[in-house]
């Protein structure tokens, strides 16, 4: 298949404002790059009505299409490799990188199809390890050249179906406008839970670091999970979140019985088909800091996180472990670090980030990508199994969607997935977020619980729309 560009626009258009117009009715889906440099911050895409919807639970894959629903056992990545193999799509020159394909997440849960875990964290939520919609019209949008070009793509006994949801997204973008910010007003009877005491938490570091000295792990990321009513909609708390906190991954994704809301910094991976290969990136962030309140404590802190040793052994330890799973699966030699660390700075916290790259051996699809370094090394710790099991063991909750990997897989072969950080799930009037850190030999409990909150912050204000420091934020806001 080749895409149809059905229209382009040269007028500025605001993704969020484009969507706010489509019907709310589910699978509809925004990825917005809102913030962060300009490398990783080009595009948006944005879409709905997909004529394909894989539900993955463990092993049992449920794919739902006009025909009806098959539901059978096999590996949830497997069957991602044989819905884009079954729709091929010509990579076009001058198009953007997603003109069509897979949209949603997969969980950081989908990873108990790779590996053998316990099984003795809680589930309460029931969500699907796997989401993913086929669109056969999109919307995208070149924050570098001001252009949004909608597209459709000829799928077999599906044309006019395609055309006529790409003339819907465009009446949206006619028709939508800049808007101004979303007021943030408090919501004073919110009270914020989370499934930690803070002296639990702080626990559960220490035990955390004694796995470290007995020899079992070099680093793992612990995070609590904080709970709370909805007091608005999903919808309008992503417009709020996107406000106080624009990143470059932000998303949000309707499934109808639960939404997404995230707005992620980090990249987990990018795939791009070059003339001299399939090029595979990753850029795991480790270290964290919160913002200052002036100009000098603001500098004071980010020369803070840039010398601190325990914040950079903590991603060089991520940085081996990534290498180590794009080895697997890139051509020998061409796994690079070109960008070992730096400073990146977003709204509410400063990160040091690190960029891993390698060109992909041909007989790798994205699912044995996927199979070969999911989850991302920079959320679970090294070893990564053995971090996987303490997870399990100390957190109590099944993570779900947090800390699995979101975004676009292309029928055309790009890919981008992000880290599902700094992200709500909302279900049945309640929403559900994580914030963690990576615990290493010399990390400090009371230190490692601040920066939970630091991570959090932008959540809290989101959904509560005021400012609130620290151990207030769990469990004061009602």
């Amino acid at each position: 298949m080749r895409p149809v560009v059905v229209e382009r626009f040269t007028k500025k258009v605001a993704p969020v404002d484009a969507v706010d117009r489509l019907p709310q009715e589910p699978h509809r889906f925004l990825l917005e790059s809102g913030g962060g440099p300009q490398d990783i911050s080009a595009w948006s895409f944005f879409g709905y009505k997909p004529f394909l919807v894989l539900q993955a639970w463990g092993t049992t894959v449920e794919v739902t299409d006009a025909s009806g629903t098959v539901r059978r056992q096999t590996n949830p990545f497997d069957a991602v490799d044989e819905i884009l193999q079954k729709y091929p799509v010509e990579r076009v020159p001058g198009l953007p990188p997603f003109c069509g394909g897979l949209v949603g997440y997969f969980s950081y849960d989908a990873g108990r199809s790779l590996e053998r875990l316990p099984d003795t964290a809680v589930d309460d939520l029931g969500l699907p390890d796997v989401y993913l919609c086929a669109y056969d019209a999109v919307a995208a949008v070149n924050h570098v050249t001001g252009e949004t070009t909608v597209l459709a793509l000829p799928v077999p006994g599906r044309m006019e179906e395609g055309l006529r949801t790409a003339r819907e997204l465009i009446t949206c973008i006619r028709e939508a406008g800049e808007r101004p910010g979303t007021a943030m007003k408090a919501c004073p009877e919110v009270a914020v839970q989370s499934n930690f005491a803070p002296e639990d938490y702080r626990k559960a570091v220490a035990r955390a670091i004694e796995y470290v000295y007995a020899g079992d792990i070099f680093q793992v990321n612990l995070a609590q999970r904080f709970t709370a009513d909805l007091p608005l909609s999903p919808w309008e708390l992503y417009v709020r979140l996107r406000a106080v906190n624009p990143a470059p991954f932000a998303a949000f994704l309707d499934a109808g019985g639960f939404q997404v809301v995230s707005a992620s910094p980090e990249r987990f991976l990018l795939v791009t088909p070059t003339p001299d290969g399939v090029r595979v990136e990753t850029r795991p962030i480790k270290g964290t800091r919160r913002r200052g309140s002036n100009p000098a404590e603001d500098a004071a802190r980010r020369r803070e996180l840039e010398e601190s040793l325990k914040d950079r052994a903590e991603l060089y330890m991520i940085i081996d472990l990534e290498r180590n799973d794009l080895g697997r699966v890139c051509r020998f030699g061409t796994v690079k670090v070109p960008d070992r660390r730096r400073v990146e700075a977003y709204p509410t916290v400063f990160h040091t980030v690190a960029t891993v790259e390698g060109t992909l051996r041909p007989d790798v699809t994205p699912g044995r990508l996927l199979k070969a370094t999911f989850p991302g090394g920079s959320i679970t710790g090294a070893p990564k199994i053995r971090a996987m099991e303490i997870i399990e063991e100390l957190e109590g909750l099944r993570r779900g969607v947090y800390c699995g990997s979101l975004g676009y897989l292309s029928f055309a072969g790009d890919l981008d997935l992000n880290i599902v950080i700094r992200t709500m799930v909302c279900q049945d009037g309640r929403v559900y977020f994580h914030a963690g850190g990576g615990i290493v030999a010399d990390s400090d409990p009371e230190a490692e619980y601040q920066e939970t909150l630091d991570k959090a912050k932008a959540l809290f204000n989101a959904l509560l729309g005021k400012e609130i420091e620290g151990e207030q934020q769990p469990c004061s806001c009602g």
